[in-house]
């Protein structure tokens, strides 16, 4: 509940009316049997004046219940909607603070089931708790008390299915809630299956993976069917024990009544009030047993939104102060280690790059490329030593003035539904037409914009599905260049491209930005041949750097990634030798 006070504040007048409304409700309610007793009184003793009086009472009443039970809908739903909104985006702001390393540890599709499944379920418990919680404990105290004073010689009769049916709740009330919690594990599952499968139908479908693709979505699937069965099951058994307890308890209460009629004629008008007494008390404690297993479910989810709200990003970023910064990139003895892995990824890697070299990466696989480009672009901190940018500590540089110097373009670059323009303008807002069309020629992209119809206002579909991936490659190039960053990272960004277009895509970037440091991760040779410094990584370590020329005449693992692509491609050698 802590996580919801600071919101119940806000709209803390909305509260209070949903509150006064079901105060309303409440004693319409309950003192509708009373008017019925007296009516039936009325009718035994054949007074047209008292059934008419007490007739419009009664409709005044119900015109009274009514209109509160509409005002407290109202005010219910808006103090839930309101609530669930200012959480849904506060959490959104929260997860756009976290580190790379947070994002992981919650894992995307998780992230998603809590800002969307979870914050639902707490707002269907808000609007319940102003409809129901409120209202359920006075209805059954006032309940109990009537029924009391309408046939004070039937209280065991009312305490008995009382606790009968506060006992059968108990018992079902406390098994669903396990239930429900295992239920948003399954959820969470169910999600992460179809979006991956989703995400990547191509790889699916490339491999024939379709039928294990099903058989494991269903086995996930039938789990979450066998826990919702049995909550069914519990639902189920509830409300025939409910009512079998109340019409027990009124028949009861009836034959009592029958053999005692001739001596207490009155109770005949009394009974029909005591039933519904009897109802009311059945309704609200189903109900408040309801709203226990469901806020249950809720108190799930508001731990688990907690969770992320609670969270401290792992990566601290320094108030916004003036610093100087060039594109020199240093890194002193760094060492570096995934979060929750024992074994380090990055190992004492110490070299000074100059503001406006091309420097290019190789290595094989898992040899570290690309985490010693996030060190760059700070997307994680090193366990040990330095990085620095000119002569400042990165972790020194305030995080607008790091996001606006360095540009990260990676293999498989992600646009974002919109236009192409808007996509640009995600990094420079005040974008003109002559900026995107300059990037977008060194970028190679120019050539097919311009054939689009809307050409820089053309729709970028959902995942940018309209775009083959080379398209997709030159647009995110375009995207990471036209603020002209004074550091250019490019991981792998080319790859999709053929030969002549990486060929242009290099010169341009050479020609258009002199003073722009480029580090380019290639696993291609050829696409870091012309580099002024080449970084040589193996096993994490940093295994050779100089140019291409030096590397191939003293270094042992450059020259065989060399020889085996010149083997491969040929021509290679005539390109760099």
């Amino acid at each position: 509940m802590k996580v919801l006070l600071p919101y119940l504040k806000r709209y803390q007048k909305d509260a209070w009316l949903s509150f006064a409304s079901v105060l309303v409700v409440v004693f319409a309610s309950l003192w509708q049997p009373k008017i019925l007793q007296t009516i039936m009184e009325a009718i035994m003793n054949q007074d047209k004046s008292v059934i008419m009086g007490e007739g419009i009472k009664i409709i005044g009443l119900a015109l009274i219940g009514i209109l509160a039970g509409i005002l407290n809908t109202i005010f219910s739903a808006r103090v839930a909607l309101n609530i669930s909104t200012d959480l849904r985006a506060d959490m959104f702001k929260k997860i756009q603070t976290f580190a790379y390393a947070d994002i992981e540890k919650f894992s995307a599709s998780n992230l998603v089931v809590r800002m969307t499944n979870d914050i639902n379920q707490v707002q269907m418990v808000v609007m319940a708790f102003f409809q129901q919680v409120t209202r359920i404990p006075i209805m059954l105290a006032g309940a109990f008390i009537l029924a009391m004073i309408t046939m004070p010689q039937q209280w065991w009769v009312v305490l008995i299915m009382l606790a009968i049916i506060i006992g059968v709740s108990l018992y079902s009330f406390t098994r669903m809630a396990k239930l429900f919690a295992s239920t948003q594990k399954e959820i969470e599952e169910v999600n992460t299956l179809a979006r991956e499968n989703l995400m990547g139908i191509r790889v699916v479908k490339s491999f024939v993976q379709e039928p294990a693709q099903i058989e494991q979505f269903s086995e996930t699937s039938d789990r979450l069917t066998d826990i919702t069965t049995k909550i069914g099951y519990l639902f189920a058994m509830l409300m025939p024990v409910f009512f079998l307890a109340a019409h027990s308890a009124i028949g009861v209460s009836i034959f009592i009544v029958g053999k005692n009629i001739v001596a207490h004629p009155a109770y005949l008008a009394a009974i029909s009030s005591f039933t519904t007494y009897m109802m009311i008390i059945l309704f609200s404690v189903i109900n408040g047993g309801m709203l226990m297993t469901f806020a249950s479910r809720a108190f799930i989810s508001l731990g688990r939104m907690r969770e992320v709200l609670d969270t401290e990003p792992s990566m601290k970023f320094t108030a916004d102060k003036d610093v100087e910064i060039n594109g020199d990139i240093t890194f002193d003895h760094v060492d570096f280690t995934y979060p929750g892995d024992d074994q380090a990824t990055l190992q004492d890697l110490s070299f000074k790059v100059s503001a406006g070299q091309m420097i290019g990466i190789v290595g094989a696989t898992g040899s570290g490329k690309t985490s010693l480009a996030q060190l760059i672009a700070r997307l994680y901190d090193p366990q040990s030593g330095e990085v620095r940018l000119g002569d400042v500590n990165i972790k020194d540089v305030p995080e607008k003035e790091l996001r606006e110097m360095i540009a990260f373009v990676l293999q498989r670059g992600t646009l974002f539904s919109g236009t192409i323009s808007s996509n640009l303008r995600q990094v420079k807002e005040d974008a003109t037409m002559s900026n995107m069309q300059w990037a977008a020629n060194i970028a190679q992209a120019s050539e097919f914009i311009e054939r689009l119809p809307e050409n820089y206002d053309a729709p970028v579909e959902e995942r940018s599905a309209n775009f083959s991936g080379g398209q997709k490659q030159r647009l995110a190039i375009t995207r990471g260049i036209i603020a002209e960053p004074k550091i250019l990272i490019l991981d792998d960004a080319t790859s999709a491209l053929d030969a002549k277009s990486e060929k242009l895509v290099q010169e341009a970037l050479d020609r258009e930005l002199k003073h722009t440091t480029t580090v380019v991760i290639a696993e291609k040779i050829s696409s870091i041949i012309r580099a002024d410094q080449i970084i040589v990584m193996d096993q994490g370590k940093l295994a050779g750097i100089g140019t291409h020329h030096d590397l191939v005449k003293n270094n042992e693992i450059y020259r065989e990634i060399y020889l085996t692509q010149k083997a491969k491609e040929g021509g290679l050698a005539n390109a760099g030798l």
